[in-house]
């Protein structure tokens, strides 16, 4: 097991922000040709992409969604998705290293507290990256018990005689945080509730494990995160108001699907390059080149189709909590809910069908390590894993027929605050 104290990225080759989207759409899309070319070999090595996720952040990546009136390009969320599932096709690991990030900035677009709000969105315009601390390794068990699919916190902060907010405790699942600048971090409010606060990545007290031993998504920084008396910064205490959380669920939801959009692209194009490659087809093949062969031909057909039904889901899903945020209503809520839900169902299955059924068109030798194929099944299936969707069918069947509306789990155990 590695410890190690966070990273430090190397200058970047493009340093300074952009002025406008259209140029840093040109920056960015330049960094993820450059992330797509090392994917299947970093996958291998496990070299995580340090510096290149910190030049996206020098090319504007982390200010997508940032309000214009704090210089962010304010892009609407079908546009964000698209581009998030660009960066899936490039490299699966870079669209959930910023989940965080931009989950993060979701919250700021409606935070109430104007100080808190300025302050960060700045730091975002900057260039600064938000990781990810909410998960307990010691919270899985109690979790079960305690209903709200949570459990109890047991990061906790404490008053100095000075005034200041130290935070202490363990994470898993801290996507991102290795990357980060700032870590926004669930913990215990010390009135039997939760809020988040926002600590430097890169305090001597926070100390990363690369633990992550999933069988996918291998480069997110998704391991153990050990917090020591890490001061919570100025202006720290971020989502205090539901206001700022509704939505939420969906929104991550749909960073995962946009990136299960990109692995299903990558399994189409890379797919097609094999049977261009072959150079030999079965003894009972139609054809004696694989770009001849019916069969071949026809899974090729057959992968495009869940690519098609992926993409189509993810937009509508997209749409539906785009119509929420503008509608503000409980009830919009709710039906972007469902929708996410059903998405998320048909999504997965369309893209781990696609990424088994991948290694039809070619022979034994597409199971080769080097061939980079399998890596797609692996990531869609880890990702597959998150918010798990073996219960969003029951959960929409209920909403349809009863009219049982589901309930945020970011609304769970937050103290005097509840749902408008």
């Amino acid at each position: 097991m590695t410890i190690a104290h966070p990273h430090t990225p190397a200058p970047a080759a493009d340093a300074g922000q952009p002025a406008t989207l259209d140029e840093a759409l040109v920056r960015i899309r330049l960094i993820l040709a450059e992330l797509a070319e090392g994917a299947g070999e970093r996958d291998l090595s496990g070299e995580h992409p340090y510096e290149l996720v910190q030049r996206l952040a020098d090319a504007g990546f982390g200010r997508l969604r940032v309000p214009r009136e704090f210089g962010g390009f304010d892009v609407d969320l079908p546009t964000l998705v698209g581009l998030l599932a660009e960066a899936g096709e490039a490299d699966s690991n870079v669209t959930q290293i910023w989940r965080g990030h931009f989950t993060t900035t979701e919250i700021l677009r409606r935070e109430a507290d104007p100080d808190v709000r300025r302050t960060w969105l700045a730091k975002v315009v900057e260039g600064a990256v938000f990781g990810n601390a909410q998960s307990e390794p010691s919270a899985q068990v109690a979790a079960l018990e305690s209903g709200d699919g949570w459990g109890p916190l047991t990061t906790t902060v404490r008053r100095t005689e000075t005034g200041e907010r130290l935070v202490s405790g363990s994470k898993f699942y801290s996507t991102g945080a290795r990357f980060a600048d700032y870590i926004r971090a669930a913990v215990s409010d010390g009135e039997g509730g939760r809020t988040f606060v926002v600590i430097p990545a890169r305090h001597p007290g926070v100390v990363h494990i690369d633990d992550w031993d999933g069988i996918g998504q291998r480069q997110t920084g998704s391991g153990t995160t050990i917090f020591t008396d890490v001061p919570v910064e100025d202006h720290g205490e971020v989502g205090r108001e539901v206001e700022a959380l509704r939505g939420l669920d969906s929104f991550v939801q749909i960073v995962h699907l946009a990136n299960l959009v990109g692995i299903a692209r990558s399994v189409v194009a890379e797919t097609i390059d094999v049977v261009r490659a072959r150079t030999r087809t079965s003894r009972h093949a139609l054809a004696q080149e694989a770009t001849a062969d019916p069969d071949v031909l026809a899974v090729i057909g057959d992968l495009h189709v869940r690519r098609r039904t992926a993409e189509a889901l993810l937009a509508h899903a997209a749409a539906q909590l785009e119509a929420a945020y503008a509608s503000g209503t409980e009830e919009a809520y709710v039906d972007a809910y469902v929708e996410t839900s059903a998405a998320q169902r048909g999504v997965i299955e369309a893209v781990l069908d696609a990424a088994t059924r991948a290694f039809d068109a070619g022979g034994s030798s597409t199971a080769r390590a080097g061939v980079h194929l399998d890596r797609h099944w692996r990531n869609a299936r880890t990702l597959a894993s998150h918010n798990p969707v073996v219960y969003k069918p029951r959960v929409i069947g209920d909403y349809l027929v009863n009219a049982h509306g589901p309930v945020s789990g970011y609304y769970a155990g937050r103290t005097g605050r509840t749902q408008s």
